[in-house]
């Protein structure tokens, strides 16, 4: 192959490259995930990939996830722990549909990982697990308990995941996945990839964190959990492990504006916590 054929066939496909990522972006859609709710998240959503694939690719990453703490004996050890978890995530799941009308119906999964991390993490669809460092170092209290799982229930909810897939096919820096949203083979390994990545490597921006924040003090509320305890949760994982952040912090927003935006949200829905109280 002489330079002009080397030429020529880097062009075409740098021009492919650009066709698909051109079709792709086509194919973006801006939605409204969840209903806006009394803290007033109403921030449309730029997609390119559909829940379905997302949600089926983020199940096999799951999984990949919980056999490996089942390899190492890590999962689900203290039946306690797992029921008071589960207890507390039941609840907050009945709540939902407040956000979300399809939300009750997905399927919701918690477990227990062994870990000396203080730290909580879902995936899209409804995918959780809680490590038992936050549990046995901070000791939250169930309202506290409810703060983390409400918080990551959020993500879940907002497709925040989805949202963070979307962009990284947006961006070129997964163009293994840009075959996938223009429906050009499998590539649900590729995306379970991504999505473990984003899970595990790459920080929540500051915008999802916060709207995680003000749901999951609602969710609470309205699972009639005090929404005031996600203040009194940050100050306990705030002072975990001296001057560093517990890994659950570290990709949160400044600490001093994490404070007020919880108290000023958490103050918001306390008739919505009050009103549950008194159905309970």
């Amino acid at each position: 192959m002489n330079r002009m054929d080397g030429f020529s066939l880097a062009r075409a496909r740098a021009f492919a490259l650009f066709t698909l990522a051109a079709l792709a972006l086509a194919s973006c859609t801006t939605v409204q995930t969840t209903q806006p709710g009394a803290v007033g998240v109403e921030r449309k959503q730029t997609m390119i990939l559909s829940s379905g694939e997302v949600n089926r690719s983020a199940g096999i990453a799951y999984q990949q996830e919980i056999k490996k703490a089942a390899g190492k004996d890590a999962l689900n050890r203290n039946p306690q722990q797992v029921a008071r978890v589960r207890g507390i995530a039941g609840r907050l799941i009945a709540a939902i549909g407040a956000f979300r009308r399809d939300a009750p119906g997905w399927a919701w999964e918690v477990n227990v990982i062994s870990s000396n991390d203080i730290n909580a993490w879902s995936m899209p669809g409804g995918k959780m697990a809680v490590y038992t460092g936050l549990l046995d170092r901070l000791r939250p209290t169930d309202d506290e308990l409810a703060a983390v799982l409400a918080h990551e229930m959020a993500h879940a909810l907002r497709e925040h995941g989805r949202e963070r897939a979307s962009q990284a096919v947006a961006q070129g820096i997964a163009l293994s996945v840009v075959g996938a949203a223009v429906g050009l083979g499998d590539s649900g390994m590729q995306l379970a990839q991504i999505i473990t990545d984003l899970t595990f490597n790459l920080p929540n921006s500051r915008e999802h964190e916060r709207e995680a924040d003000r749901i999951g003090v609602e969710l609470a509320a309205r699972a009639a959990f005090d929404p005031r305890a996600a203040v009194t949760l940050w100050r306990k994982m705030a002072q975990a492990g001296g001057g560093a952040p517990p890994r659950f912090l570290s990709t949160h927003p400044s600490p001093g504006d994490r404070a007020r935006d919880l108290q000023d949200y958490a103050a918001r829905v306390m008739p919505l916590y009050e009103a549950s109280k008194r159905r309970r």
